[in-house]
């Protein structure tokens, strides 16, 4: 009970754990959360019409673009754990049906 405990509840823990620390390390790149909350302002102070719409097109391109990363990572990190997850019941499979015979 506590290695299953550990393996999936602590793993999984420990995966989204690690996996909100790299995406905090991109939004300090990207900007995710700044662009999202400063969408409808203007860049630079620019107040003229010119400057509110490309600040708009700025920050929505920014924000498309690192919602496509950040999409990756969450793919990829998931990708990994159930992978690490299968692992377990593989090596289980592998060591009572080698070769398609059983033991």
């Amino acid at each position: 009970y506590d290695f299953l405990r550990n393996w999936y509840v602590g793993g999984f823990l420990a995966a989204v754990h690690k996996t909100f620390n790299v995406l905090e390390a991109f939004d300090r790149r990207l900007a995710l959360r700044i662009n999202l909350r400063y969408l409808f302002r203007p860049i630079y102070q620019d107040y003229s019409f010119l400057g509110r719409l490309l600040g708009f097109l700025f920050r929505s391109v920014r924000i498309i673009y690192a919602s496509l990363i950040y999409f990756v990572i969450i793919v990829i990190a998931t990708g990994f754990y159930l992978a690490w997850a299968a692992a377990p019941v593989y090596i289980l499979y592998r060591g009572f049906y080698e070769n398609g015979n059983l033991f």
